[in-house]
């Protein structure tokens, strides 16, 4: 996915500031770069982690989809420029293929080392805007460029190279030399990720221990925070950083 182009990213910390969450929302959203900004911040439950409580999560890819070239509106980094004609209702069809749960291998990243290939997805759709052609799929977890491969082998039964039922043997071998070319990652964006924080696990007995222990880290003053240029103000030293 393209770093730019993501709408909806999810990050959660553990803190033990006392600061309202609305001075919190202040302070980093006038330190984020001009190109981003900070929608909602919240506090949440002890359990709750911005990926592995995620239940769904929709991904959008758009191809320009005519000759010339996605200039207007700077789209053209956010689109995948294919200017050959596609069928669109070749693409629908063969994607139905993939919906439900199906080991994707033949749809994962060179070096995937997760244990299971298996993700569910709930749904893709195809529907065009203007000169664009958008794919949106939603899906309970997905391979790293699973979304992608996907879509480079769409793009090859759409422009006709590939019948539509070769979405299914694709699925079937098991095998990503079988599958279409990675699609850029310009063309795809996360759209949403939703949570059911009712429905979170309690927190084990260790971890609300490690939470009344937890200390604030000692940063330093803040002229040295100050000192630097607020959308690229380091962490102090001595912030643990790693999960």
């Amino acid at each position: 996915m393209h770093p730019s182009s993501g709408r909806a990213y999810v990050a959660n910390c553990f803190s033990t500031s006392p600061v309202k969450t609305e001075s919190i929302f202040r302070s980093i959203g006038s330190r984020l770069p001009k190109d981003m900004t900070l929608l909602h911040l919240a506090e949440v439950p002890l359990t709750f982690h911005a990926t592995r409580s995620a239940i769904t999560k929709l991904y959008r890819y758009r191809i320009h989809n005519v000759t010339a070239r996605p200039c207007e509106h700077l789209t053209q980094r956010y689109v995948y420029h294919f200017w050959q004609p596609l069928d669109m209702d070749r693409m629908q069809t063969a994607a139905r293929a993939w919906v439900g749960a199906h080991d994707f291998t033949s749809f994962a990243s060179a070096g995937n080392d997760r244990q299971s290939n298996v993700r569910t997805i709930r749904r893709i759709e195809f529907y065009r805007v203007d000169q664009e052609i958008r794919m949106d799929i939603e899906g309970e977890g997905f391979l790293y460029k699973q979304v992608r491969n996907m879509m480079g082998t769409l793009v090859e039964i759409g422009r006709g190279r590939w019948p539509v039922e070769s979405a299914t043997e694709i699925l079937a071998a098991k095998d990503r030399s079988k599958a279409g070319p990675t699609a850029p990652a310009r063309g795809l964006c996360l759209q949403w990720v939703r949570y059911d924080l009712r429905g979170l696990p309690p927190p084990s007995e260790e971890m609300l221990q490690r939470a009344q222990s937890a200390e604030p880290p000692k940063g330093g003053p803040r002229e040295w925070v100050d000192h630097h240029p607020r959308s690229t103000a380091p962490m102090p030293p001595g912030v643990e950083t790693s999960e």
